[in-house]
């Protein structure tokens, strides 16, 4: 390594080669990354879909559901299998564990799906897929006045087709619409007259409205083809099919017997962006598509658009780019603050030409991080900028050490060049050992699984790459630098000196401002302090210890707030209304629209409020979305974050608008939503039995002790009263002739829900061929009544002379979780500060229990937030171990000690009174994100002890006496620790004062860190040399008892031990 040094210092111009492809190779790996909102994380889900036209919950569960669900049991590399059977359709949900490959886990599902021996007739193919994360870019409404639907469609269509072109765009949806069908009504008197049933018509349509080849004809000449090309694609073209012949020569045709109508499916599904009936067009981006360049596009686009049309029109609904944009920025301001505070502080305290070179390694590191971030898949993001602005102050620290090192020995009359050498190497172990136990601790978060662990390995991942970089920085071009720069010369002094000397010459003069500074602090401060600490050890250790209890009781009190996860600050609100099932849309859409009504006059109050001189209004638009007859959503988009104030937020909105509606008679679920709850719901219990009667019964217990508690809103339940069903049962007479209960349901499902004649492909729709009764024959229960079913001797016998019905309501959708029935309540907090775990704890101890003491089969499993959170400990405790024990091996390796790196680490614990405290000046609550801001403070805290037990070391070797020795290393590692610790607190500063609302996400990390590492400083200078005191009594006297003999201070410790086996060898 010598060598290796020695030859850079010599020979610079290697150095400035280095340097220039550094920035070369930076450079363009800085262009070619891409921009999006969070971190690329592949997909963990593998969706089953179902789909069985007619078929009820229980029929999808019992039929489909089950079957599948047995096969995937015991499947390796799945984490659980949740499934929903609905009316027409079900969906099971297969979770995979992290770091399994998704595309082997695909295969081993589909195989899995295709060991069922038997699917139920009638039901359509399976799709196994894996759920592609969808990663919104901008979504736009297209609407104009008085335009119908299928117009707005079909321009919907043409303007997907447009955008396709555009390169670097490639998931289009359109929304906002039913699927379109071809209905074929048929009325009671025609069947009757002509004698004919829903099965003639159906057959006689799939028949003759077909493409199909017949062969081939070759002749001698040429060849044909023997072609029927019947195929029509609209509704009038089938008017003409031939239904029935007689032998008196008539004919009867589709036109004499039904109505065929062009028409949308009859389950409504409307969307209307201010009001207006509009179409709704949301563009997507994939993994290698960059965020803010394709939202440019469409934005161009849509300018195009507009001015080239003037009866329809675009609007812009939700833009995610000017959010990223503005959150980059902030992100970045912050940065090159932070890289400002961070020169400033180094060239008060530091030769402001060796400051200049230490800062020299920002940009270097940074650039060579650059260079390797594409391979990793990193984007420019709101977490990998945040990875940058953690790490600017760490980057200096090794640079910090290396440079005061090379400055003492050239202090003690070396020349540079050796100086350069030799200051170097005599700190290559602990730097070293530094950035290794850093890396490591920051490594953890690659191992964390859940939502978190997936965004924050991002973080990781830059600041492994930029520290590893820096340590090369350090180690081989700083000293080189340094050994040539004019830092290590005397100073001439010069009559007519250029700016640039007179510049130096005034920081010469501010440097030894700063010297005096911190000669007071070492000297006056910390030197009397640490002899204080040292002679009364025990009073001096109660009270560090004394501050830690101190801390957990303000925990355990509540003083300092604790919770699962942050709230992220959300720039919508949503606001979902679901009716009894069955319920009639005009009902739903009347209640939907008074709620846009009232949110209007919320948007008036408030922007007079807090915007009164801006001239914006708080909501840029409201989108109405009818999704069925009982369920509908109105989602509020208001101005960015960062233009309106930070107390007009989403909770402040759905609160305000939640008090103007007030209590909704009838309805099933009406939900205030203000978006950013993090990983789910906070309070999400899913009781889960195979006994209906007792998990109904305890859902009802559960959902009304919720009700009580004044800290929830919002509490729902995905358990929802069913549609009305009119349940037949056949009478005797029936069975008399000839019926069952099979043949009389098919014909009356083929009246009241359809028999498909056909399905076909037109354009980009599929198109189904629905024939059935006209709506005026099935508009009441008398048409059922009425209906005509045919015996197998060919009568017509009303359906109430063979059949008897009763009216009850049965399930909209029969969830599972691992293979058990389940049904979830969830509820949201009202406040988002207050504590979501002490209610799950209640929910835990007390009323869960006297749940199943009423209905033993029913359990709990506990949703939502707290599943994210316990995936989160669990990995956490798996992977932090191994990685503590790796830390702690590199601290022995490094000093060739058992007890010293215990000793080092035995500070962290310490360290949290101040992450504690620093949560409670700034107002936030300890969180998740609060933890791995102190296990990223672990390896940062490591750095400052590491030096300081090198140097103590070192100085035993040199012959000092053991208390001198300590005292020693205190004093000469001083400005060094001071530096390191206030450019780390420096670089996150600037976030840490941040108002915005953007950057509160990130905060309780940053907070543990700076806060942590500014108490670490204290811990590092008084507490470490205390714990060596102790240290070294207890070696002392246990040899004093081993051997009896009078011990010295110095020989029990392990650098006088190697001296002795060296001279001895």
């Amino acid at each position: 390594m010598r060598k290796l040094i020695s030859y850079f210092i010599r020979y610079h111009v290697a150095v400035n080669v280095f340097i220039i492809a550094f920035f070369v190779f930076g450079i363009l790996g800085v262009l070619s990354l891409k921009s999006s909102f969070f971190p690329l994380v592949d997909s963990k889900i593998i969706n089953i879909n179902v789909a069985y036209p007619g078929a009820s919950p229980q029929e999808i569960e019992e039929g489909v559901v089950l079957k599948i669900e047995d096969n995937l049991k015991g499947l390796k590399g799945v984490d659980r299998v949740t499934s929903v059977s609905r009316e027409n359709s079900g969906t099971i949900t297969v979770e995979i564990e992290k770091g399994e490959n998704i595309d082997f886990m695909l295969l081993e599902v589909k195989n899995a799906v295709d060991r069922v021996p038997s699917y139920p007739t009638g039901m359509e193919p399976l799709i196994v897929a894996k759920r592609e994360e969808v990663r919104q870019t901008i979504s736009f409404a297209l609407s104009g006045k008085d335009i119908p639907l299928a117009t707005l469609k079909q321009i919907g269509r043409q303007i997907e087709n447009d955008l396709r072109v555009i390169d670097g765009i490639s998931q289009i949806e359109v929304s906002g619409y039913p699927e379109e069908e071809i209905e074929i009504a048929v009325n009671e008197a025609n069947l009757l007259a002509y004698n004919i049933s829903f099965a003639d018509v159906a057959q006689a349509v799939s028949t003759s409205n077909i493409l199909v080849t017949g062969g081939n004809i070759k002749t001698d000449a040429e060849e044909y083809l023997i072609r029927a090309n019947n195929r029509s694609y609209y509704g009038d073209e089938l008017s003409n099919i031939i239904i029935k012949a007689t032998n008196t020569g008539k004919t009867v045709r589709l036109k004499d017997v039904a109505i065929i109508r062009d028409r949308f499916s009859e389950t409504p599904n409307a969307t209307y962006f201010n009001e207006q009936l509009a179409v709704n067009i949301t563009v997507t981006s994939t993994n290698n598509e960059d965020l803010i360049s394709s939202a440019d596009k469409v934005k161009e686009y849509i300018e195009g658009y507009n001015q080239s049309h003037n009866n329809v029109r675009l609007d812009v609904v939700r833009d995610l780019s000017i959010t990223l944009n503005q959150r980059t920025k902030l992100l970045t301001e912050n940065a090159i603050i932070g890289m400002g505070l961070v020169l400033l502080f180094l060239s008060l305290f530091l030769n402001t030409r060796l400051a200049f070179w230490v800062a020299f390694g920002l940009p270097i590191s940074f650039l060579g991080m650059f260079i390797f971030a594409g391979q990793f898949d990193v984007t420019i993001n709101v977490l990998s900028l945040f990875g940058m602005i953690i790490v600017i102050g760490i980057l200096v620290d090794d640079g910090i050490v290396i440079a005061e090192n090379i400055y003492q020995h050239y202090e003690k009359g070396k020349t540079p060049i050796q100086a350069a050498v030799d200051g170097t190497m005599e700190v290559i172990p602990p730097v070293v050992s530094a950035i290794v136990t850093t890396l490591l601790a920051f490594s953890l978060f690659l191992f964390l699984d859940s939502r978190i662990g997936e965004f924050f390995s991002e973080v990781s991942v830059i600041v492994i790459l930029t520290l590893s970089v820096s340590l090369i920085e350090a180690l081989i071009i700083l000293p080189a630098h340094l050994a040539h720069s004019k830092a290590l010369r005397k100073p001439v002094v010069e009559e007519n000196p250029s700016k640039v000397k007179q510049f130096f010459a005034k920081m010469r003069f501010i440097n030894k401002m700063g010297d005096r500074f911190m000669v007071f602090l070492r000297d006056k401060i910390y030197t009397p302090v640490l002899s204080f600490v040292l002679k009364f050890k025990m009073l001096s250790l109660g009270i560090f210890i004394a501050l830690l209890v101190l801390t957990f009781g303000a925990i355990g009190g509540g003083i300092i707030g604790v919770t699962l996860f942050p709230s992220i600050a959300s720039d919508t609100v949503s606001i979902e209304l679901d009716m009894p099932n069955g319920t009639n849309v005009k009902t739903t859409d009347s209640i939907i629209s008074m709620i846009e009504q009232k949110s209007y006059i919320v948007n008036k109050e408030l922007s007079e409020e807090y915007l009164k001189d801006t001239g914006k209004q708080l909501f840029e638009n409201t989108i109405l979305t009818l999704n069925s007859s009982s369920s509908a959503r109105l989602q509020i988009n208001m101005l960015p974050g960062e233009e309106r104030p930070d107390a007009l937020n989403s909770r402040l909105v759905a609160n305000r608008i939640r008090e103007l509606v007030g209590p909704v008679i009838g309805t099933e679920r009406l939900i205030f939503g203000s978006g950013g709850n993090f990983g789910g719901s906070p309070v999400s219990v899913s009781l889960l039995s195979n006994n209906i009667d007792e998990l109904k019964a305890a859902k009802l217990e559960l959902k009304e002790v919720l009700q009580t508690n004044p800290l929830l809103k919002d509490i729902e339940d995905n358990d929802p009263a069913g549609i009305k069903e009119i349940r037949l049962e056949l009478k005797e007479s029936a069975y008399l002739l000839g019926l069952d209960l099979r043949t009389v349901m098919t014909q009356v499902r083929a009246g009241f829900f359809g028999t498909q004649a056909q399905r076909f492909q037109r354009g980009q729709d599929e198109i189904r061929v629905w024939v059935r009764y006209d709506r005026a024959n099935r508009e009441s229960i008398n048409n059922l009544d009425d209906m005509r079913i045919v015996t197998p001797t060919g009568e017509r016998i009303t359906l109430k002379d063979i059949a008897s019905y009763t009216i009850e309501r049965g399930d909209v959708a029969i969830n599972h979780i691992e293979g058990q029935r389940e049904i979830q309540v969830s509820s949201d907090l009202k406040d988002p500060s207050t504590s979501a775990t002490d209610i799950i704890d209640d929910i835990k101890n007390n009323i869960i229990p006297e749940i199943q003491s009423k209905y033993p089969t029913v359990s709990a499993s506990f949703e939502g937030q707290n599943r994210e959170a316990t995936k989160l400990s669990t990995s956490l405790k798996n992977a932090g171990i191994p990685i503590l024990l790796l830390i702690y091996i590199t601290i022995a390796f490094t000093f060739r000690s058992y007890s010293q790196p215990i000793l080092l680490l035995l500070l962290v614990p310490f360290s949290l009174t101040a992450v504690a405290w620093g949560h409670w000046i700034m107002g936030f609550p300890v969180n998740v994100l609060s933890l791995l801001g102190i296990i990223a403070l672990i390896g940062i805290m490591v750095n400052d002890g590491l030096v300081l037990i090198g140097k103590f070391n070192s100085n035993l070797k040199e012959g000092m006496t053991f208390d001198l020795a300590l005292s020693e290393a205190g004093k000469s590692r001083f400005r060094a620790i001071f530096l390191t610790s206030l450019t780390t607190i420096a670089g996150l500063a600037p976030l840490l004062l941040e108002k915005s609302r953007q950057a509160q996400f990130l905060k309780p990390m940053a907070i543990s860190i700076s806060f942590g590492i500014g108490y670490a400083t204290i811990l590092t200078l008084l507490v470490l040399p205390l714990f060596l005191a102790f240290s070294n009594d207890i070696k002392k006297n246990v040899k004093w008892l081993a051997t009896g003999n009078k011990v010295t201070k110095e020989e029990v410790e392990r650098a006088i031990k190697e001296q002795k086996e060296e001279h001895e060898s």
